[in-house]
């Protein structure tokens, strides 16, 4: 127990230190997209302006690491998050949509995890599956007047310089949320494929091959027509024991079959085999339609009880027959997002000692965002927790941070959750951190002009492959001080600078970057002020 604690304050001590290191306060914000005001020849001034010229067109690297993946998951499924309630008109849809992005964009997080397809059905145009009861209130029935929600979050989304990451549920073909079961819904056109538990969820069968041949279709379909980020899965494979009476999962047909082609695998490998397969089929179709297109899991926290010592709960690997920390050594998935929603006091389920034992598992480097659990603020023992799993997440993942958000709610209804994450660990804006191993080709340096106008330096910038760019960075520094950055949207192609700070430090050093699709960014060019 004690060395349990002493561990707990070490991380959590280790991972203050680094973010003091990597977040530091702006004083004086620059202004985006400031007008000129003046012709260039009317306000040229008395300055000099050195490029720092690279001889050997080596890359360099920016001048200060900001990259943290910083995502929250908005729910459809019982209209958890979005819409509010079904069968709203699409105006209001659109607005509540909106209202969302524009608060994850203002309270610096770069992700959102928009649930598409909850129960095999879509939140998008689709001629596999029927439109969401979630949506309109009738499964099949399309919003009105029409749209695509799907392409509307992702354009608005790409707008604030959100990623957009559609998340499906690979096997749920009905919830006991979902009213009556419409007639393009699987449970009634191909009855063979699903199962119907005990709490009234209905179930596709995992050993099928029809089935796993229809959920591939519909992520390959998602990945070829739309413009995504990712593709992510929850925890649900098989389901949980508790949705049908404790009882074992009814798929004598499948199981029977595979039998008599002469299988040979225990029943419980045989459906761990079912999930792995699909899951290693998944990841190669999406690189063949989109190598950029990032695959995240986010799976039960805990793999099997006793990983690492200690460590008890429920056993995914012999309930859900999901065996996550294959996948995860194997390299299969871009990102991993293990549900580690208990609370760091937690022993039997400690938060850093969970996250320690995932990262010790990432033998292939890939990237590991835990994701947390908001409602544990709600308890009085809990208070801070939030900001403080961020904080051991940097320190034990300081590569390529990252933490994912259950769910949007909380935060966007509770101030003081929401406070002690902005003012402290979000206290300014991250990029999503590179995924080499999809493309480590950084996009090409922009233009940057520089001009002096009163007491303001004016930069404008362009770029020579603007179909590359994704979002910019703004590095500058100041006299006696450190590197320090805005992240700036597309559009966005000025911005003014002060030549003194509050300080009264001179501004001697500015840099601009440009951001990929992938989050690589652009060799630095800095722009010493003389």
């Amino acid at each position: 127990m004690q060395s349990t604690f002493k561990l707990i304050v070490l991380v959590f001590i280790l991972s203050f230190l680094h973010s003091c290191k990597s977040s530091k306060s702006i004083k004086k914000d620059p202004t985006p997209d400031a007008p000129i005001g003046q012709k260039e020849s009317e306000i040229r001034d008395s300055i000099r302006v050195n490029e720092e010229i690279n001889q050997n067109d080596d890359f360099i690297a920016a001048p200060v690491n900001i990259a943290e993946f910083r995502a929250a998951w908005i729910a459809t499924v019982a209209n958890i998050n979005w819409p509010s309630k079904p069968g709203l008109n699409s105006d209001v849809q659109k607005e509540e949509a909106v209202k969302m992005l524009d608060f994850l964009a203002k309270n610096n997080f770069n992700a959102v995890i928009l649930q598409v397809r909850p129960q095999a059905d879509a939140l998008y145009e689709s001629e596999l599956e029927p439109w969401s009861y979630f949506l309109t209130g009738k499964s099949g029935k399309a919003p009105t007047p029409y749209y695509d929600p799907l392409e509307f979050w992702i354009n608005e989304a790409h707008k604030r310089g959100l990623e957009l990451h559609v998340w499906l549920n690979p096997y749920r073909a009905h919830h006991t949320t979902g009213k009556e079961i419409g007639e393009n819904s699987i449970v009634k056109t191909n009855p063979e494929l699903v199962i119907e538990l005990k709490n009234g969820m209905w179930w596709m069968d995992p050993g099928s091959k029809k089935v796993q041949d229809h959920s591939a279709a519909v992520v390959r379909d998602i990945v070829k027509r739309y413009d995504i980020d990712a593709v992510h899965f929850d925890d649900y494979f098989y389901p949980y024991a508790s949705y049908n009476g404790k009882g074992n999962f009814p798929d004598d047909k499948s199981w029977n079959s595979y039998l008599k082609n002469g299988g040979n695998l225990s029943r419980a490998d045989w459906r761990r085999k079912n999930v792995n397969d699909f899951i290693e089929r998944v990841a190669e179709d999406i690189k063949e339609e989109k190598s950029f297109v990032k695959f995240g899991i986010s799976p039960f926290g805990i793999w099997r009880p006793g990983f690492p010592k200690g460590i008890s709960g429920m056993d995914q690997y012999e309930e859900l027959y999901a065996d996550a920390k294959l996948w995860l050594n194997k390299g299969w998935i871009d990102y991993f997002t293990p549900q580690l929603y208990w609370p760091t006091s937690k022993v039997a389920q400690s938060f850093p000692v969970l996250l320690g034992w995932w990262e010790s598992e990432n033998v292939v480097g890939r990237h590991l965002w835990p994701g947390i659990n908001l409602g544990l603020e709600d308890e009085i023992e809990n208070k801070g927790e939030i900001a403080s799993q961020i904080l051991i997440s940097r320190g034990i993942l300081q590569d390529n941070p990252g933490t994912v958000h259950w769910n949007i709610g909380p935060l966007m209804k509770k101030p003081e959750l929401l406070n002690s994450i902005i003012n402290g660990p979000y206290r300014q804006n991250a990029l999503v951190p590179p995924s080499p191993w999809l493309d480590e080709n950084p996009p090409a340096a922009p233009a940057v002009k520089i001009i002096k106008e009163n007491d303001m330096l004016i930069l404008n910038w362009s770029s020579v492959e603007p179909e590359d760019v994704f979002r910019w960075v703004i590095y500058y520094q100041y006299e006696n001080g450190n590197w320090d950055y805005q992240i700036v949207n597309k559009e966005t192609s000025k911005l003014k600078l002060p030549v003194f700070n509050n300080h009264g430090k001179k501004l001697k050093g500015i840099g601009v970057n440009s951001v990929d699709r992938t989050g690589n960014q652009s060799s630095f060019r800095e722009y010493k002020i003389q």
